[in-house]
């Protein structure tokens, strides 16, 4: 047995640990310091002179979707409205407070141009301020507060709020961080020949602004979440409602299909002796008759015998038809409902599938005015016309003051009645009437057969 030799890898030599440094472990501390000064000049450099003008708000609001015409659009301009008047404010404080006259109106423009940039530049109007508290403080002299003289008091806090609304509260606290950093140096090395010094209530005060606009970004980010999560959930219950109801359908059409499949299956198979001394070509085409429908059959169970539920049972009694409206009628007027109806044009035999979705419709029409409008009147209108049959379910208000209250529902019926509709290819229009009642139109065409082909 041979043994394999086994290999060493020599250390590095003295004076190469720099080369290997790049693959030594680093601590959680180095990993997090170093996260930190990369999003530092990520946001505050990086991103310093990025353009991002200030968009206008939206107007769908409680109170401004009320508005209308101008005003409407002029209430979307209120954030920069807003901006402006704070910059303004920040002017006149600095004015006042520097003796007025030129100087006074220079150290308050100097003031005013880091609020009035946060409309483009947020990220550059920080660094805009700081520069304009020093060059402020140098050119007005001693006004009793250091290192933030009035104007530049409201003037920083006025940019901190903004930008922190316009970014991220990451850039919000690296910038109270540097602020912090910029009033300690400011009162160590120059705040002994000045009266007081205001860093301590410029960070509080910041503090605070911040806070509040950390809690107004997570409430937002909140409410968007939910927002998306019931869009989400509508969505998706709308999809299932429509699902279910067209499983439902593919089941009663798979009932009314197969009934007459096998029933062209069985006279095909005894037309043959129902004549004495069938010629054998009829024979011949009676048997391919039945053949095909067998096939068919079994075809038509193979595909659409899936949309059953493992409990899903076969009805005993047979499919309704509008024959059945009656017994509904009478049904809904026991559950307080005055319902009446309206026939017009030849009543006559139409297709099952047609039948069956003609009752459902007008079954879900009146359960919703039941849900939606109890104790309202309700009509339902039925007219059998040459291209196919038409319905019309209006009911009227509710009265006032009624005893029953609505039902909320989600509006699945109507989901229900369009995908029937649809399935016919035929036409629906559900809205309001004028009255305060509800109307659904309902019109499936149905092909005209002739004596012949009957």
């Amino acid at each position: 047995m041979t043994e394999t030799p086994q290999t060493h890898t020599p250390p590095p030599p003295h004076g190469a640990d720099s080369a290997y440094a790049p693959y030594k472990p680093r601590s959680p501390e180095y990993r997090l310091a170093a996260d930190a000064l990369r999003g530092l000049r990520q946001d505050l450099f990086t991103d310093a002179f990025a353009y991002r003008p200030l968009p206008r708000m939206a107007v769908d609001g409680p109170i401004t979707r009320r508005l209308r015409g101008r005003l409407r659009e002029y209430a979307s301009w209120t954030p920069h409205a807003m901006i402006a008047a704070a910059g303004f404010f920040t002017l006149v404080i600095s004015s006042t407070t520097h003796g007025g006259g030129n100087l006074g109106l220079l150290v308050g423009l100097f003031a005013l141009a880091p609020v009035v940039l946060t409309l483009a530049r947020p990220v550059l109007a920080f660094w805009a301020s700081m520069a304009a508290t020093l060059i402020g403080t140098v050119l007005g002299g001693d006004s009793g507060d250091w290192p933030w003289p009035p104007g530049a008091f409201v003037s920083h806090l006025v940019v901190l709020a903004v930008v922190a609304i316009r970014t991220r509260p990451r850039t919000a606290a690296w910038m109270w961080v540097l602020t912090g950093v910029y009033g300690f140096f400011a009162e160590s090395l120059f705040g002994w020949g000045h009266y007081s010094t205001n860093t301590g209530p410029m960070l509080t005060v910041s503090a605070l602004v911040l806070l509040a606009v950390t809690i107004w970004h997570i409430r937002r980010e909140a409410e968007q979440e939910v927002t998306a999560q019931q869009t989400v959930t509508a969505h998706e219950r709308s999809r299932r409602t429509l699902l279910e109801e067209r499983t439902t359908i593919a089941r009663e059409l798979h009932d009314v299909v197969a009934h007459h499949m096998s029933v062209v299956a069985i006279q095909a198979e005894a037309a043959p002796y129902r004549v004495e001394n069938p010629p054998p070509e009829l024979e011949r085409a009676f048997a391919t008759i039945r053949e095909n429908a067998v096939a068919a059959l079994t075809e038509l169970r193979r595909v659409l015998g899936v949309v059953r539920a493992e409990d899903y049972e076969a009805p005993d009694a047979p499919q309704p038809t509008l024959a059945d409206l009656d017994a509904l009628l009478a049904n809904v007027r026991d559950a307080g409902l005055d319902a009446g109806k309206t026939v017009t044009g030849a009543v006559r035999e139409l297709p099952q599938g047609v039948e069956l979705s003609a009752y459902r419709i007008v079954q879900e029409a009146l359960s919703n005015t039941l849900r939606h409008a109890p104790g309202a009147s309700a009509r339902v209108e039925i007219g059998y016309v040459l291209g196919g049959l038409g319905l019309r379910i209006v009911n009227g208000p509710p009265p006032e003051p009624s005893l029953v209250k609505p039902s909320p529902g989600a509006g699945h019926g109507i989901t229900g009645m369009r995908e029937r509709v649809s399935m016919l290819n035929g036409e629906m229009t559900a809205g309001r009437t004028d009255e305060g009642g509800y109307e659904v139109t309902v019109f499936l065409p149905v092909p005209a057969t002739s004596e012949g082909d009957a």
